[in-house]
């Protein structure tokens, strides 16, 4: 009887599917959702640019199958915060106002580029009726729209948009982790995010003010570099970006889908539209 109870335990085992290497469905199930459905432009960088040739599947390809998103890309590769506003202008151009949300995923390039954070206000003194006639002296702040610095480049983008798309849902992604990247063509080398930028500033400085959007411009800011749990200056997450040895500022599709599974979560807790 044993020996029954082993074969039959031992066929079961050979029976079974060898585990794949990726985990992830090709053409995960679609649940019902909010967003589905949904017109949602995206801005950003490389990593969100459609061009992309390095890799088979992006994040937002991911969350189109995922929760229904019917995506439009605008992201171009090496572009900072001040593109922002150019690319919203090719938005209008192409869809008008025929969009329900806009996704924001950029600002690793301002990093790299050592622009200075800057501030998001300015502060004067003036006098203010309060009454007929009664005065008082009250500090007032401004909006920084200074290009050369990211607060500014930041208000000047975010006013833009508020301005030009009151109605939509707006939503920020902050940059992932980054390590090593060396391009191909030029051989010049971006270090990792343990290295600060050339003016002295941490990647962590400038995550910490793009945390801050949230409540500077009222829009919801998800903590990608965070949630999606991507790290790859340790050498057991280089399977997720695209070459170990020089790649690994750009996630692969596996990164891809890693960063889509964690913003689907994140969505379902927002509003697609406000209609």
């Amino acid at each position: 009887m044993r020996k029954f109870i082993a074969l039959c335990l031992l066929a079961l085992v050979l029976a079974a599917p060898a585990e794949t290497e990726a985990k992830r469905p090709e053409a995960p199930q679609t649940i019902v959702n909010q967003w589905f459905g949904k017109r949602v432009a995206y801005l950003g960088d490389s990593i969100t640019d459609e061009r992309q040739t390095k890799t088979q599947r992006i994040y937002w390809q991911y969350l189109e199958e995922l929760l229904g998103i019917v995506p439009t890309v605008y992201g171009i590769s090496g572009n900072q915060w001040h593109h922002i506003i150019p690319q919203a202008k090719r938005l209008q151009e192409r869809q008008g106002d025929e969009v329900d949300a806009i996704f924001i995923f950029i600002g690793t390039n301002d990093f790299n580029a050592g622009v200075p954070i800057g501030e998001w206000y300015t502060e004067t003194a003036e006098q203010l009726e309060i009454l007929p006639g009664t005065f008082e002296t009250r500090k007032r702040r401004d909006f920084v729209t200074d290009e050369g610095t990211v607060c500014g480049r930041i208000n000047n983008a975010m006013a833009y948009l508020k301005r030009h798309y009151p109605t939509k849902q707006i939503i920020l992604l902050t940059p992932i982790h980054r390590a090593l990247f060396r391009s191909s063509s030029t051989g010049k080398k971006q270090p990792d995010e343990r290295y600060a930028n050339k003016i002295g500033h941490y990647l962590s400085e400038y995550l910490a003010v793009y945390r801050q959007i949230a409540n500077v411009w009222a829009v919801p800011v998800i903590d990608l570099n965070s949630v999606c749990g991507l790290y790859p200056v340790e050498d057991a997450h280089a399977p997720y970006f695209r070459d170990a040895d020089t790649d690994r500022l750009h996630p692969n599709s596996d990164g891809h889908y890693r960063m889509a599974k964690a913003l689907m979560y994140q969505l379902l807790a927002h509003p697609a539209d406000f209609e």
